[in-house]
Formats: structure tokens, C-alpha cells, sequence
């Protein structure tokens, strides 16, 4: 097999389970929250495809008990940025 074949199928192979993944959580998003992550994975695909194993792993743990509103999928995208770094001057 070629370089270039074997990296093709492993490409197929990745897009395969990032759709089932993506089957898997839609399950516990809102229509609203479904609207939100087309959008997110359209801008910032890889942000899309944090918040996606974060809401698995919390289905998987079972720590969901009703479907994701748009208002909490955003709280979590919130809580995914980098904590910004403040800096302090002193002045003398």
C-alpha cells in the first residue's frame, strides 16, 4: 500500500468516527443547540470537535439528564476558551 493510499483511508477511517461521534451526541442537543454547532463547525472545526467529545463523555458518564439547550451548549463553548493570561505593570 502507498503512502499516499494508506493516508487516504486513515483520513476515510477519522471521518467516519467524527460522524458517527457526531450522530451520537446530536441525540442530546436541542434543535437550537444542532443550528449552533453547524455553525461553529463551519467557522472553528476544531472547537466543533472539542465540544462534541466533551458532550459524549458526558452522555457516556451519564452525567446528562435532558437534552442540551442552546444557552447551555454556549455556556459550555465559554467555558472551552483559554483562561487569558492578565498582566500586571508596575510603574515606579
Amino acid at each position: 500500500m502507498s503512502q499516499e493510499n494508506h493516508s487516504q483511508t486513515k483520513e476515510k477511517l477519522l471521518k467516519q468516527k467524527l460522524e458517527e461521534l457526531e450522530k451520537f451526541v446530536k441525540q442530546y442537543l436541542s434543535a437550537e443547540a444542532v443550528t449552533r454547532y453547524g455553525n461553529l463547525k463551519t467557522v472553528h472545526p476544531e472547537k466543533a470537535v472539542q465540544s462534541l467529545i466533551i458532550i459524549a463523555e458526558m452522555a457516556q458518564e451519564g452525567r446528562l439528564n435532558a437534552r442540551i439547550s442552546d444557552s447551555q451548549y454556549k455556556a459550555l463553548l465559554v467555558q472551552m476558551r483559554p483562561k487569558k493570561k492578565e498582566f500586571k505593570v508596575k510603574r515606579k
